[in-house]
């Protein structure tokens, strides 16, 4: 296998908290590059001890597209792949070996493609998922956008992809710190490229984050208005946050009809099912949630290229179907889903106890 000069590269203020963490994770590259951009705590002493390269850049006014570019920019021009991370994400052990052998197998690759667990629980499992692509050939990259920043390739043509099997990168962040800026910059970057498709998806979601529903389904409406070539995945998306945020309103036809888009949009997708399901169930319309559940259901691997969202993928849809069959009085198919459900949350004391009313209803109709 060929010998790549791997460059780890990254973007940082007041982590001291994460440092030993990622320098522990990202160590299997060849180089460490970090840029600090005004830390005042001992992040960039703590860093410098451990042998990570810093420099220490003033951005004025704050862009995170401005801050990549100059960390990029201390990359090294002999680099054969750059690895963009954050101080609080870390990647599971051997995936250096993981990336070279990807970029063996494809020659020619500039753009590497891996799992990253975008937010996870407590007990360790991802709850959020999707596949990243901030792995790239040093030449003819550069970062977009002043928030929820992204790297594009600049050089001629399409540049080839790579997915790097095995490589995960978990994310652990720091739940103290502000978000107030966001919104702020993401109206910037709406003027800036008003016609974004990335902008408006991530300004409708940061909107419902701070619970301005109104204003997030306008912002996301105007999103699957753009004559841009989206994917089916990205509009039942977003066709879900506009049913979801229909219902927080208590918008309940609304949201109905926004959850049924959704499902028509993007079929092969569990979270349409599951979410419509959901707010079915406190309608108690016991047989389209036993519909929604057994479609659902067909689908039995999540999608490779696209956010996984956990609860379409643990007990939930298990449960939901165990509750409407149960009301349906088809107690069998009730019991076998509450089997399931029970096998991935064993401890629930709600899923035992159902359980046991579902097996003595089951067993006096036998009976």
């Amino acid at each position: 296998m060929k010998k790549y000069k791997v460059v780890v590269y990254a973007i940082c203020k007041n982590e001291e908290k994460f440092v030993n963490r990622w320098l522990d994770s990202m160590g299997e590259a060849d180089l460490i590059v970090v840029t600090d951009t005004g830390s005042t705590d001992k992040t960039v002493e703590k860093l410098r001890n451990r042998h990570a390269e810093v420099y220490v850049e003033q951005i004025k006014p704050w862009r995170f597209d401005v801050a990549r570019n100059k960390s990029l920019a201390h990359v090294p021009m002999d680099a054969d792949i750059c690895v963009c991370t954050d101080l609080d994400e870390v990647f599971y052990p051997g995936w250096r070996q993981k990336l070279e052998k990807a970029w063996d197998d494809e020659p020619g690759s500039k753009i590497g493609y891996y799992r990253f667990n975008h937010i996870i629980s407590a007990d360790g499992t991802p709850t959020v998922w999707f596949t990243n692509s901030k792995v790239h050939t040093r030449k003819n990259f550069s970062w977009r956008h002043p928030i929820h920043e992204w790297v594009y390739y600049t050089g001629v043509g399409t540049p080839k992809g790579i997915h790097i099997d095995g490589m995960v990168l978990n994310h652990h962040p720091d739940h103290t710190k502000s978000r107030e800026s966001y919104l702020e910059l993401l109206e910037l970057a709406l003027e800036e490229d008003p016609d974004s498709p990335r902008m408006l998806y991530c300004l409708g979601s940061e909107l419902i984050r701070f619970d301005m529903l109104e204003r997030a389904i306008e912002v996301l409406k105007r999103y699957l208005e753009l004559p841009d070539a989206i994917s089916a995945e990205e509009k039942g998306t977003v066709m879900r946050q506009i049913a979801k945020s229909y219902e927080h309103l208590n918008k309940i036809e609304d949201a109905r009809e926004w959850y049924s888009r959704a499902i028509s949009t993007a079929s092969h997708l569990r979270e349409g099912y599951i979410s419509y399901a959901l707010l079915l169930r406190d309608l108690e319309e016991w047989s389209l949630i036993c519909t929604l559940v057994e479609e659902a259901l067909k689908l039995d691997e999540p999608p490779s290229g696209y956010v996984n969202l956990g609860f379409a993928w643990d007990h939930t849809v298990y449960e939901l179907g165990a509750i409407a069959f149960y009301h349906t009085g088809e107690y069998k198919r009730a019991l076998e889903l509450s089997k399931s459900a029970l096998k991935r949350k064993p401890n629930d004391l709600k899923l035992i106890e159902f359980h046991k009313i579902i097996e003595k209803s089951s067993a006096m109709v036998t009976h």
